[in-house]
């Protein structure tokens, strides 16, 4: 009994994707299912192991792919070409993530009426772009995100709950987005928090990032905040009305 983990293969006409499910054995009823963004490299180890804490958390953790089975970039310019489609066609974006969505609540381990998405860099602006899409999904949290809008979402709404958690000197999303972003969740009718951590850089939660030149920088003090703000809040949200 424990904390058990699988590969999750899933198709989309020719594509193939591989996607990384960790949960409690445990427990035997479904329960609420995590989605896990990646960065801009692709499925990864970090998330990976972020799908595994949510298991620890109750939750299902599901840490889907958007590039295709085994593609995982290993340097910047290699990244930078694996996500730049999806930042140029945000409607393939919001297709992948959709497969994903569907995925994760057909599986029997999670209860399909309560899933989330968590998502960070590249991953938070995808799971922020599952709100803007009104994604039926509880609640969409972002560490370090991108912030970039999609030019298609103005008529939309989303019933969940948002929470974004960000670097105040985040060179790669400046505070003006904060605040930009805030009038679009309200236009949005989202219940959304936004909570900015004061002298942090990007990649917060990433252990490897130590780039402080290039604005990357692990802030221990800023992932333990954000990652006790997102307990609490998926706690919120995945509570069953009395």
């Amino acid at each position: 009994m424990g904390i058990r983990t699988r590969k999750h293969v899933y198709v989309d006409g020719d594509a193939t994707f591989e996607a990384y499910l960790a949960w409690d054995d445990g427990v035997t009823q479904p329960r609420p299912g995590v989605l896990v963004s990646h960065a801009w490299r692709g499925r990864s180890e970090f998330e990976n192991g972020k799908a595994e804490d949510l298991a620890r958390l109750g939750y299902v953790g599901f840490a889907l792919d958007l590039y295709g089975r085994g593609v995982l970039g290993t340097q910047p310019e290699e990244n930078r070409r694996l996500m730049q489609p999806f930042i140029d066609d945000r409607l393939k974006l919001q297709r992948h993530l959709e497969l994903a969505l569907r995925e994760i609540r057909a599986l029997p381990e999670v209860d399909e009426s309560q899933v989330a998405a968590i998502g960070f860099c590249f991953g938070g602006l995808c799971v922020l772009d599952m709100a803007r899409c009104g994604a039926d999904l509880s609640a969409v949290a972002s560490f370090h995100g991108l912030l970039t809008p999609r030019d298609t979402s103005a008529a939309n709404r989303f019933a969940g709950k948002v929470l974004v958690m960000h670097g105040w000197d985040d060179p790669m999303a400046p505070p003006e987005q904060l605040v930009t972003l805030g009038k679009e969740l309200s236009e949005l009718g989202a219940d959304w928090q936004i909570h900015a951590y004061g002298n942090t850089l990007h990649a917060f939660t990433n252990p490897a990032a130590d780039d402080a030149a290039n604005g990357l920088k692990f802030d221990l003090r800023a992932n333990d905040r954000s990652w006790q703000s997102m307990q609490t809040f998926l706690a919120e949200a995945f509570r069953q009305p009395d």
